[in-house]
């Protein structure tokens, strides 16, 4: 990878090699990382590395780990409130993606910025915990009829709720995938090798293997990747963590065949590799070779990730790029669904954006 891109990468694997940049240089590094949303992130590595940088960067790194901060604070003050509204239940609830970084204090937590919290629970208890979360101040942020059965009845998560005082948003999920998606990952293992948390025992972390899977499917499944390259970086920031681990490069490759995501699993694995030059051992490729893309289509589809995964108002008026994105963009909805609930969905979804965007001049 070449340009903006390829320098925040180098910034973020190695920091101390910005002492080089000039103004401009410094000023366009700013921009990727905020549009990529990784200037967080990028703050934070600076600084542990004790890189000097100029006056004018400092003010949007510093004010990017100030908020950073307050985002981690705040999703410790949500989860205490779900340990409050859901611990009488005594089901596990399982934190994912960035609420299971923060709250089990990984690296890759450090300097990341998000915004809804993930939660996984079983399927058999969507009910009570939708009942109880209610009743701590959270409702369906979806009101319209198609939007309720459509996540009740194909996804693998009920409608987003959202706090009514605070403005929070939770999702919660009963699985990784939708329903009607042609992957199955297994909900219960991931409950079942997760881990409770000893100031919140009712709320859980994934093992390892699994925050791995997670997030390189949650990639792969992605049909807009503006915080693609965030993702990625997640992902390699996880592999570096977790690979001194005895054990877990064994196991990734195992969990990703009982999930039955061992596909994706291998090529989110090349592309973090291509990406951010990640260590994986072959071992690993070697175990999930006979479930990986070869030839044309493989080089079309990591093509396609090259162009679309980077951050806004990069390479984005190229035809190549949009191409690519819209590919991803249909890719992404064919693997939720098929072909014509698919169509059927869409149909609907335009339908509804066109009847928004007429002028209510027209309507009458």
């Amino acid at each position: 990878m070449h340009g903006p891109s390829a320098r925040l990468i180098s910034a973020l694997l190695q920091p101390a090699q910005t002492a080089r940049l000039d103004a401009r240089e410094w000023s366009d590094l700013i921009a990727t990382a905020r549009a990529a949303n990784l200037l967080g992130r990028l703050a934070e590595r600076l600084h542990a590395a004790g890189v000097a940088y100029p006056a004018a960067a400092a003010r949007h790194l510093d004010g990017a780990r100030q908020l950073s901060e307050r985002q981690h604070h705040s999703v410790v003050w949500e989860a205490h409130c779900l340990q409050r509204a859901l611990q009488e239940l005594k089901v596990p609830v399982v934190l994912l993606k960035g609420a299971a970084y923060v709250l089990a204090g990984l690296p890759v937590s450090r300097g990341r910025l998000f915004g809804d919290i993930d939660i996984l629970v079983p399927r058999a208890a969507l009910g009570d915990v939708e009942v109880r979360l209610m009743v701590a101040g959270w409702v369906s942020a979806k009101t319209d009829a198609y939007d309720q059965m459509y996540y009740r009845q194909w996804m693998h998560e009920i409608p987003p709720m959202m706090n009514l005082r605070r403005g929070t948003v939770i999702d919660v999920h009963h699985t990784i995938l939708p329903l009607t998606s042609a992957h199955t990952p297994d909900a219960e293992r991931i409950i079942a090798r997760s881990t409770a948390l000893a100031d919140l025992p009712a709320l859980r972390i994934p093992c390892p293997e699994d925050l791995v899977i997670h997030s390189i499917t949650h990639l792969m499944h992605e049909g807009e990747l503006h915080n693609g390259l965030r993702d990625l970086s997640d992902i390699d920031t996880l592999l570096r963590d977790f690979g001194a681990t005895s054990g877990f490069w064994e196991r990734l490759p195992v969990y990703a065949r009982e999930h039955q995501l061992a596909q994706p699993v291998g090529f989110g694995l090349r592309l973090v590799q291509r990406f951010f030059a990640t260590s994986i051992p072959a071992s690993v490729f070697d175990a999930l070779a006979s479930d990986r893309r070869t030839g044309l289509s493989a080089r079309l589809l990591e093509r396609a990730y090259r162009h679309a995964i980077r951050p806004d108002g990069e390479g984005r008026s190229s035809a190549a790029t949009a191409a690519a994105n819209f590919a991803l963009y249909v890719r992404a909805h064919a693997l939720r669904m098929p072909l014509p609930l698919l169509l059927r969905h869409l149909t609907r979804k335009a339908f509804m954006r066109r009847k928004a965007a007429t002028p209510a001049a027209e309507t009458r």
